[in-house]
């Protein structure tokens, strides 16, 4: 499998690629893969002709410096995954920040039309720029048909595809759902930091959600949130962010449920020093 460090080889190979009418599809990442990373790689490889996946630890997105010297670097591994799955048609572009910011790593400033300043966004100052900024600058580089997100981050996908619209990028973004731990538990590069006692404990989130979504079948959204919060008080490992109920398209945070409107439940949970996010659809 070849693996692309710099800019302009990506890009050579990419060009010789079109130029047979080839499609290509982008799967970006930090890296760190896990079974989440590979469905949305096998569905890549479903619908293109190639498939490139980045990794690549953007330090533009992340607002806690500490975080970001903690994220697993695994390429190694992430290379060894990848070729499970196919050797000939996944290229892997893993750059430097100096060859995707070019000395000057600072974030754009976006307008997602208030998307950025919910949820995440009131607790994650200036994240959204810093991933509005590399998923651009990917897009110019890599040029994809096709883009692979999954719906953990959802608030992150709702963005993105605002970005492509309100930048006029030419690509289709595809949502996959999100792949699960057997326990229920949402994949994240994050899980493998956890200690036994809070992966065993974790969980209690995807189970929390589940029961939120019977509950808004016939109780208020403050009634389910309120509900939610109860169960975090008196939880010994686990710490509530926040719980919100919020519209699908919008993300605007529900006052009163109005029929035939499309609601989603968005989770963020510490478990001692790690975040955890999670979402669901209620309806």
């Amino acid at each position: 499998m070849k693996v692309y460090t710099e800019k302009q080889q990506i890009v050579t190979a990419i060009d010789a690629f079109k130029a047979k009418k080839q499609t290509l599809g982008l799967v970006p990442t930090m890296g760190a893969l896990h079974k989440g990373h590979l469905a949305l790689v096998k569905k890549a490889l479903e619908n293109n002709d190639k498939v490139v996946v980045s990794i690549f630890v953007n330090p533009t997105q992340f607002d806690n410096k500490e975080d970001l010297v903690k994220y697993p670097r695994t390429l190694e591994t992430d290379v060894n995954l990848l070729e499970t799955l196919s050797k000939e048609h996944i290229l892997v572009y893993a750059p430097a920040v100096e060859d995707v910011y070019e000395g000057n790593m600072v974030s754009e400033t976006f307008d997602f039309d208030g998307l950025e300043f919910e949820m995440e966004g009131k607790f994650r100052i200036g994240h959204f720029d810093g991933v509005g900024t590399i998923v651009k600058r990917l897009f110019n580089i890599i040029k994809p048909d096709n883009a692979y997100f999954g719906e953990k981050d959802f608030q992150q996908l709702a963005i993105i595809k605002k970005l492509v619209e309100k930048h006029y990028i030419q690509v289709n973004i595809v949502p996959c759902p999100i792949y699960r731990e057997t326990s229920g538990l949402a994949m994240s590069s994050r899980n493998t930091r956890l200690k036994p006692a809070y992966k065993e404990a974790a969980p209690v989130i995807y189970k929390t959600l589940k029961t939120a979504k019977r509950l808004f079948g016939t109780k208020s959204a403050n009634t389910v949130s309120k509900w939610v919060e109860k169960q975090f008080d008196s939880h010994d490992l686990l710490k509530l962010e926040y719980f919100i109920i919020a519209d699908a398209t919008t993300l605007k945070t529900v006052q009163r449920k109005i029929k035939k409107k499309k609601y989603r439940a968005f989770i963020a949970v510490y478990a001692d020093d790690i975040r955890l996010i999670d979402n669901i659809a209620l309806n």
